[in-house]
């Protein structure tokens, strides 16, 4: 056909393969970024033993609610107890079935507001 280049196939264009195999990737990927972000919303292992007692701030109740509290404050908290610096009816025992990195990671979880 003249008046029109000859285009090579895009197998044989440069790029043309890289950028298919990033589409794939990306394809391939997407599902597994919204598990990850879903993971990253999921509580940690133990923090249901929290909500038992911890509920939310719309009941009163002589325990305090936890859900939106500094993150810091949390882990202080939870730290104390478990060292038993802070004393407690029942939290310094449970503090202490928790490893450091899992108090700090509940701490962090319940910073965030109540769902």
């Amino acid at each position: 056909m003249e008046g029109r280049p000859h285009r090579r196939p895009s197998a044989a264009r440069p790029g043309a393969a890289a950028a298919r195999l990033l589409a794939a990737a990306l394809w391939c990927c997407a599902p597994g970024a919204a598990l990850a972000a879903e993971a990253a919303e999921a509580p940690p292992p133990g923090a249901s033993s929290c909500t038992g007692c911890h509920v939310p701030a719309v009941r009163a109740t002589s325990i305090p609610p936890i859900h939106g509290r500094p993150a810091e404050e949390l882990a202080a908290a939870l730290r104390g107890f478990r060292s038993g610096e802070r004393h407690a009816t029942v939290m310094d025992r449970i503090a202490r079935g928790f490893s450091v990195e899992e108090l700090d990671a509940l701490a962090a979880f319940f910073a965030r507001p109540a769902p």
